[in-house]
């Protein structure tokens, strides 16, 4: 298993893998929205702690059935209650 990026098959996009990867588990692929608060709050996890708590908290928040865009207001709220 490599962890390099773009390993895929030449040209596969992330929205043509998302797609794919929806209709393996029998799912809807997220939409630009979904994916653009998902991706935010990967990097609030990231940036606020270690890298492997971005799909980890993106993870969690699907888990408990947290709406993307809430569980990133949640993720920016509980960053800035750490500093200082």
């Amino acid at each position: 298993m490599s962890d390099e990026a773009g390993s895929g098959p030449p040209g596969t996009t992330a929205q043509e893998w998302l797609a794919g990867f929806a209709a393996v588990i029998g799912a809807a692929a997220p939409d630009e929205e979904v994916n653009e608060a998902l991706l935010n709050l990967a990097g609030v996890a990231a940036h606020d702690s270690e890298r492997i708590a971005a799909p980890i908290a993106c993870w969690m928040a699907g888990v408990a059935g947290v709406d993307p865009a809430e569980a990133l207001q949640l993720a920016r709220r509980y960053a800035e209650s750490r500093v200082g």
